[in-house]
């Protein structure tokens, strides 16, 4: 039976048997039956890579922070997490540099800190009730690597000219991305704005893939 924490572009944590392309973690969330009790435990909330230095853990060891998985970056970014700044140094790196090019007017020269990065994203993130905070905006002004959900609840990337249909084991079906109407945006405004700075946003290789296209 799958474990509970592949996490999903809103941030819930689902149990499905897909494997990720990205680990992270967001705190110990979880018992020592390895059942989920809470949504996080901390605001810091990070990515990272599967393999690093020959380092071994076992998965949702009692009172150790729990592993959750990612599809790729987009899910990732979406849910509110950003690069790990030990085992994803150089993504960090270009995410903190086209977060403060996305504010230079606040930040001045200087690049912002990991926990004033993590206060920003943690408010952006969640709404009052803990539920995931979202804007509307049209697909047409976002750029590729961010993640909307139409008002049927379903998630989309938007991956050039299309938006291309997320599921748990990868992206499905495709639609031209349209020029009117909005979509709820999943991926926070500062990750938005850091990604219209430049930041280059990994994405699964099914997003490529030739899909029917609606």
């Amino acid at each position: 039976m799958p474990r509970q924490n592949r996490v999903t572009p809103f941030g819930e944590l689902i149990a499905v048997e897909a494997r990720g392309t990205l680990m992270g973690n967001r705190g110990c969330l979880h018992d020592d039956l390895q059942r989920i009790r809470r949504p996080f435990a901390c605001r810091r909330w990070i990515t990272c890579v599967l393999e690093f230095r020959g380092r071994h853990r076992a998965v949702m060891t009692p009172g150790r922070y729990t592993e959750l998985f990612f599809l790729d970056e987009a899910t990732a970014l979406a849910a509110g997490h950003r690069p790990c700044a030990e085992c994803r140094r150089e993504h960090y790196h270009r995410f903190r540099d086209a977060w403060a090019e996305a504010d230079r007017d606040l930040v001045g020269p200087s690049s912002p800190s990991a926990d004033e990065i993590d206060r920003v994203l943690h408010a952006e993130r969640l709404d009052d009730r803990r539920g995931k905070r979202t804007y509307r905006a049209s697909a047409a002004e976002l750029p590729p690597g961010v993640i909307v959900a139409d008002d049927s609840g379903w998630p989309w990337l938007v991956h050039g000219q299309r938006l291309v249909r997320w599921e748990p084991g990868g992206y499905g079906r495709s639609i031209p991305k349209p020029g009117l109407g909005t979509f709820h945006v999943l991926t926070p405004r500062s990750i938005v704005r850091a990604i219209v700075q430049g930041y280059a946003v990994a994405v699964h290789p099914s997003a490529d893939e030739e899909h029917e296209i609606e």
